[in-house]
């Protein structure tokens, strides 16, 4: 609200609050209080070294997103002109960070939402405005524009907590952030994962990789999914916590 460095909260740490922001702290501590995400409160996110712009159109950037990042920039970072599409984008966190660490390449995003499009799409516009944002709802089309076996990587971090988990989790979470973001029928959780296991095997360049977040409790499921359509590699990975949070997989044509 006062947007003040560090060093500047220590050199006025005895100055007067202005009454307005008085009455913005004020207002965010009752918004709070309700349970709704202080990054939603103060419109901003931390996802790598950036600052994000987040709203309730978007879902907030986690550790365990900054982590998939970060595992395709370790096996991709060699290889140059790399073209890549995240499907499910919301605040863009994802295309956003992969194009400021593997910066000869091109990047899609893709989101059904034209709210959460219009965040990525401000994001883009401060950190890597190379980006290219596509709208589509990618259970029923394609994504516009791209021709197959076009894409080096495909990633996505889509839906993927079952309706019956809903019991499991925090208001802040259940209360504020996009439903259509997070929860998918307890009788197909991997819906999504199936529809872009075949958009990969349409999209990808032989040798091409694609990368999931999963939900944890479906590991193994996940890998099958894509064993199953001929993919090769495919494993689960652990975040931090050893949860495994990440699938990644190859597809050799």
């Amino acid at each position: 609200m006062l947007h003040l460095s560090p060093l500047q909260r220590r050199v006025q740490a005895a100055d007067a609050v202005p009454a307005d922001a008085q009455a913005s702290a004020q207002a965010a501590l009752g918004r709070l209080l309700q349970h709704e995400p202080v990054q939603y409160v103060l419109g901003v996110a931390p996802f790598l070294d950036m600052e994000l712009l987040v709203t309730p159109a978007t879902l907030i950037p986690r550790s365990e997103t900054e982590e998939l990042v970060q595992l395709i920039v370790q096996e991709q970072a060699s290889k140059q002109g790399l073209r890549v599409l995240d499907v499910g984008t919301g605040s863009g966190c994802i295309p956003i960070g992969l194009a400021r660490q593997l910066p000869t390449s091109q990047v899609w995003g893709l989101d059904i939402s034209a709210e959460a499009l219009a965040v990525a799409q401000q994001n883009g516009q401060r950190y890597a405005p190379q980006v290219q944002w596509l709208q589509a709802d990618i259970l029923q089309a394609d994504p516009p524009g791209l021709e197959a076996r076009s894409l080096d990587v495909l990633v996505s971090n889509p839906p993927y907590v079952r309706e019956s988990e809903q019991a499991l989790m925090r208001p802040n979470v259940l209360q504020y952030e996009p439903h259509t973001a997070l929860f998918v029928p307890d009788n197909d959780p991997l819906v999504f994962y199936r529809r872009l296991t075949n958009l990969g095997r349409q999209l990808l360049k032989a040798g091409g990789a694609i990368y999931f977040e999963i939900n944890e409790a479906l590991p193994h499921e996940t890998v099958a999914l894509l064993e199953q359509a001929g993919y090769q590699q495919a494993r689960a990975l652990p975040d931090l916590t050893g949860r495994a949070r990440m699938v990644r997989a190859t597809w050799l044509g």
